[in-house]
C-alpha cells in the first residue's frame, strides 16, 4: 500500500507505467492527489486495492456538540496520514497535492491557511494553498538531501479572522530518488602491508558516503575492486570487503624486492551494489609493500686485505663492502660487523659507514711489527633488524682479512724514565753520576744512538754523547734555586741514524743529599731596648739555609774584642734556637749601637759567623715603651737637626696660608668688576643726525634754519609746551639715574634694574630717540600745512585732557595739542 493511502486505484499504460489517480485514507478520509507514475522493478509486483473512487473532500474534525440534557460528548481527532512527495518532480508546478475542507464550508464562507517551515517559515512559499477551495500545492521541485520532511498547519477562519476549526497537522515528506553517486573521503588512499604476508592479511579499509537515503537501495553502497597495477605475481593480488571496504591480501607472494607498491582502483556503486540502476564512483588505493629483513647481508668477497704501518692508530687498513637487497639505510639494511677470530688482544675493530654500508676496518690499539707482522681476521656481518622468521644466515655472510704490519723506524726509548739518583751535594766537577742509556726498539735495523743535553737549567751535568755516561761540570748545591725540594732535574735526547732519524727523550732526577755549608745568619737585624735595664730584652734567634742535622741548636755568644761589647751586653739562653740580649750595666746613653754576636750550629763540622744587630737604646716612659723625643735622639738627630726641621715645617704652612690669601683676593676682585660697561664703550648702531642733505639747485627755497633745534639753547629744558624734536639727543641736562654700588649684593641687581627703568620711563629726555617723530616745520606755502594745523582744524575744540592720566609722556602730548587756538 503505498503512504498516501490504504489503497489506490490506477491503469497500466502501453510504456508499461502504471498510474495511480487517487487513494483513500486508512479511515476513510478522502484526498484528491496528482497522478503518480511508477514503473515497477523486476521481481516487484504491484496491487491495486480498492479501486472503488474515493470521496473528494477531505473534513476537518468538527466541533463538540451538547444534547438536550446538558450532556458533552467529546470530539473525534482525525489522524490524517503523511503526505509524500518525491523529490526532484519535473511538474509543471504548482502541483497540487491535497485538498482540505471545513464541514461549516456549507453554511458560512471559510479561509484556509498553512503556517510552518516551507509555508510562512524558510524555506518560504514550498507549500501554497488556496484560501477559498483548500488545496494546497507544492510550489517547486523537492530535495531530500536538503529537507526529508515538513511539518504545517493547516487553519480555517470564517471570513472575519474567527477560528472555526481547531488546526490540523499536516506532515510531508519527500520520497528519496536516487539522483546522488557515492563520494569517496578521500580520493587517494594510502596503505601498506609487510611482504610475504600471509592470505587474509588486512591493508586498508576506503569510505564512500551516499546522499541518498541509507534505508533505502538508493543510500546502500557496495565496494568492489576495478583495477590492479602490476598484475605480478598475480592480478588479484587484494580482494575488498564490499559492505565496510576492507581491503585484505587474498594472495602470497608479496615481495618488496620485486614490486615496492601497488595501484587499486576501487568502485563504490549504490542500489546495493547495482551496475544497472546504480551510480558509482571511483578512489585510488596505493599499497606499499614495506621491507622485512628478508634478505641477510652478503660480503662482495670472499677475503679482504690491507696494510698498516706500526704504532699508528685510529686507521682504517681496509673496506669491508657487502650487498644486501632489503630498504636501504633501515635497521633491516644497516650492517653491523664483528671480528670472531685472529685478534685476541684487540688492535682492531669494524666500523660501519653510514652511507655506503661499509665495514672499515680500524686500529684502535697500535701493533708492532717487532711483535706481530701480520694479522689474519674473520669477521662476520649482521643487520641491525633480526632477520625474518624462516630466513637462514648465508655463508657469503662471513670474510677473512689479512692485515700486514709495516716496519718504520722508531724512536729510542729510555727504559728507566725518570730514573733518579741520591748523592751529596757538592760534589767536585767530574765525578761521574751514572749512565743514562736509550735502547732502539728496532732490532732488524742496525742503527746507532747518539746523546745530547736537551734542559739543564744550572748547567751542571756533562753527558758523554755515545755511551750516555753523566758527569758533573760544576758543583752541585742543594741550597740553589734550581733545585725543588732536595731534586735537581734535567732532560737528555737520544737520537738514532734511521731514515728519518727518530729521538726519544729522558729524564733524570738527582736527590741532593744535604752537608753543612751554609753559616748560620743572626735575626733580627735591628731591635731597640731601654736606657736602663729593665724587664724588657730583646729576642734573637738564627737562619740556616741547611736542614736537620746542619741547623740547631745554635750557639750564642759575644766576641771577647772589643771588650766594650761583654761590658755593656749580656746573653742569656732560652733555649735551642732563642735567645736574649740585655743590658749588663745600669744606664747606657741613648743612641744607634752595633752590637757583634756569634751564632754556631750543630752541623758536622760546626760552622760561625759573627753578626750585626743594630740596637737603639732609647729612654722609656713608665711601660717601657720609647718616648717620642727619646726615639729621634736615638735615632742620632742633634738640637740643630730638630730646629731645622721644624723651621721647614713653618715655612711650609707660611706659603699654603698666603696662597689661600691670593685667592680668596682674586675672587673678592672677581666680584667688584662694573656689571655695566662704560657709555663712551658702547659700540651699538646710533642714530648719525645730518645737519643738511644739500638738495639741487631747483630745490633751495626754503629756510633750512626752521629745520634745525639750535645747538645752544640753554631755555629748551623749561620752554613752554609746544611742538618739538624727540628724534635726536637732547641738549639739556642729563638726567640722574640711581649710582649703582661699587660691590652690589646678587640680590640688590633686582632692585638696581628695576629703579633705573622707573627713571627712564619718567624722562622724556632718555633713550631711544626714535620713538616719536615730530616735524617742527613744514614749509611756507604747502597745501597740506603743518600738523598742529591739521590737528587744530580736524580736531576743532577736542578736549585732550584724558591724555593726562596716561603718564608723563602723554601729559605734553596734552599740553601741546590742547594749548590753545594759536597752538
Amino acid at each position: 500500500c503505498f503512504p498516501w493511502g490504504r489503497s489506490c486505484g490506477g491503469s497500466r499504460e502501453d510504456s508499461g507505467l502504471i498510474k495511480f489517480s487517487s487513494c483513500v485514507g486508512t479511515k476513510g478520509t478522502q484526498y484528491e492527489t496528482n497522478s503518480m507514475d511508477f514503473k515497477p522493478q523486476k521481481g516487484k509486483k504491484i496491487v491495486a486495492l480498492d479501486p472503488s473512487p474515493p470521496p473528494k473532500d477531505t473534513l476537518l474534525p468538527w466541533p463538540q456538540h451538547q444534547n438536550a440534557n446538558g450532556l458533552r460528548r467529546r470530539k473525534r481527532d482525525w489522524v490524517i496520514p503523511p503526505i509524500n512527495v518525491p523529490e526532484n518532480s519535473r511538474g509543471p508546478f504548482p502541483q497540487q497535492l491535497v485538498r482540505i475542507r471545513s464541514d461549516k464550508d456549507n453554511d458560512i464562507p471559510i479561509r484556509y491557511s498553512i503556517t510552518g517551515v516551507g509555508a510562512d517559515q524558510p524555506p518560504m512559499e514550498v507549500f501554497s494553498i488556496d484560501s477559498m477551495s483548500g488545496r494546497m500545492y507544492v510550489t517547486r521541485p523537492m530535495d531530500r538531501e536538503e529537507h526529508a520532511s515538513y511539518h504545517l498547519r493547516a487553519h480555517a477562519v470564517d471570513m472575519n479572522g474567527n477560528k472555526v476549526e481547531n488546526p490540523i497537522d499536516l506532515y510531508i515528506y519527500v520520497i528519496d530518488m536516487n539522483d546522488n553517486r557515492p563520494e569517496f573521503i578521500n580520493q587517494v588512499y594510502n596503505g601498506s602491508v609487510d611482504e610475504g604476508s600471509k592470505p587474509g592479511t588486512y591493508v586498508m579499509t576506503v569510505t564512500a558516503n551516499d546522499a541518498d537515503d541509507s534505508t533505502t537501495a538508493n543510500g546502500m553502497v557496495r565496494y568492489r575492486i576495478v583495477t590492479q597495477t602490476p598484475q605480478s605475481p598475480s592480478q588479484n593480488m587484494f580482494t575488498i570487503n564490499s559492505e565496510t571496504g576492507d581491503i585484505v591480501t587474498v594472495a602470497a607472494g608479496l615481495d618488496r624486492e620485486k614490486v615496492q607498491q601497488y595501484t587499486v582502483i576501487v568502485q563504490a556503486t549504490d542500489m546495493e551494489g547495482n551496475l544497472n540502476y546504480g551510480l558509482s564512483n571511483t578512489a585510488t588505493a596505493i599499497i606499499t609493500v614495506t621491507d622485512v629483513n628478508d634478505n641477510p647481508p652478503e660480503f662482495t668477497a670472499s677475503t679482504f686485505a690491507g696494510e698498516v704501518p706500526e704504532n699508528r692508530v685510529e686507521t682504517v687498513v681496509a673496506n669491508l663492502t657487502v650487498m644486501d637487497r632489503d630498504q636501504p639505510h633501515s635497521p633491516n639494511w644497516n650492517a653491523v660487523y664483528r671480528i670472531i677470530s685472529g685478534d685476541p688482544s684487540g688492535h682492531f675493530s669494524v666500523r660501519t659507514d653510514p652511507v655506503t654500508n661499509e665495514g672499515m676496518v680500524t686500529v684502535v690499539k697500535a701493533v708492532d711489527y717487532e711483535l706481530n707482522r701480520a694479522f689474519m681476521l674473520t669477521v662476520m656481518v649482521s643487520n641491525q633488524a633480526p632477520l625474518a622468521s624462516g630466513i637462514q644466515m648465508s655463508f657469503q655472510s662471513t670474510a677473512g682479512v689479512t692485515i700486514s704490519v709495516m716496519d718504520i723506524n722508531e724512536a729510542p726509548y729510555f727504559p728507566s724514565n725518570h730514573k733518579l739518583i741520591r748523592l751529596e751535594e757538592g760534589v767536585p766537577p767530574g765525578t761521574v753520576l751514572t749512565t743514562f742509556s736509550a735502547v732502539d726498539p728496532d732490532r732488524f735495523m742496525q742503527q746507532a744512538v747518539r746523546y745530547s743535553k736537551l734542559s739543564d737549567p744550572a748547567s751542571w751535568l756533562h753527558i758523554n754523547a755515545t755511551n750516555g755516561q753523566i758527569t758533573t761540570a760544576a758543583v752541585l748545591d742543594r741550597e740553589s734555586l734550581y733545585t725543588k725540594n732536595n731534586v735537581y732535574e734535567a732532560t737528555f735526547l737520544a737520537a738514532d741514524n734511521g731514515i728519518p732519524p727518530a729521538s726519544g727523550t729522558g729524564t733524570l732526577q738527582i736527590y741532593l743529599i744535604d752537608i753543612n755549608d751554609n753559616a748560620p745568619e743572626l735575626l733580627p737585624k735591628e731591635a731597640q731596648i731601654c736606657e736602663k735595664p729593665n724587664l724588657n730584652a730583646i729576642n734573637i734567634t738564627a737562619a740556616d739555609a741547611d736542614v736537620d742535622p746542619n741547623i740547631g741548636p745554635y750557639v750564642f755568644e759575644l766576641p771577647f774584642v772589643p771588650a766594650a761589647v761583654r761590658k755593656n751586653w749580656t746573653i742569656t739562653r732560652l733555649n735551642g734556637d732563642y735567645a736574649q740580649l740585655s743590658l749588663r750595666i745600669l744606664y747606657l746613653e741613648a743612641g744607634m749601637y752595633d752590637v757583634p754576636i756569634i751564632v754556631t750550629d750543630s752541623g758536622n763540622p760546626p760552622l760561625s759567623n759573627t753578626s750585626i744587630i743594630k740596637v737603639k737604646v732609647c729612654p722609656c716612659d713608665d711601660n717601657g715603651d720609647c718616648t717620642t723625643i727619646g726615639a729621634v735622639a736615638a735615632a742620632g738627630l742633634g738640637t740643630g737637626a730638630i730646629v731645622a726641621i721644624l723651621i721647614c715645617i713653618l715655612i711650609l704652612l707660611t706659603t699654603v696660608l698666603l696662597f689661600v690669601m691670593w685667592m680668596k683676593r682674586r675672587e673678592k676682585e672677581r666680584h667688584t668688576k662694573q656689571l655695566l660697561i662704560d657709555p663712551e664703550d658702547d659700540v651699538r648702531d646710533n642714530i648719525l643726525k645730518y645737519d643738511e642733505e644739500g638738495g639741487g639747485e631747483e630745490d633751495q627755497d626754503y629756510d633750512l634754519s626752521q629745520l634745525q633745534q639750535p645747538e645752544a639753547m640753554g631755555h629748551v629744558p623749561s620752554k613752554a609746551p609746544g611742538v618739538r624734536r624727540v628724534d635726536e639727543r637732547p641738549v639739556g641736562a642729563e638726567p640722574q639715574y640711581p649710582i649703582r654700588p661699587m660691590v652690589p649684593h646678587p640680590g640688590d641687581i633686582g632692585d638696581f634694574i628695576n629703579e633705573g627703568l622707573r627713571a627712564a620711563d619718567n624722562d622724556p629726555t632718555a633713550p631711544p630717540y626714535d620713538s616719536l617723530l615730530v616735524f617742527d616745520y613744514e614749509g611756507s606755502g604747502s597745501t597740506a600745512g603743518s600738523v598742529s594745523s591739521l590737528n587744530s582744524s580736524s580736531s576743532g575744540d577736542q578736549d585732550y585732557d584724558y591724555l593726562n592720566d596716561w603718564g608723563p609722556r602723554f601729559k605734553k602730548l596734552a599740553d601741546m595739542y590742547g594749548g590753545g587756538e594759536e597752538d
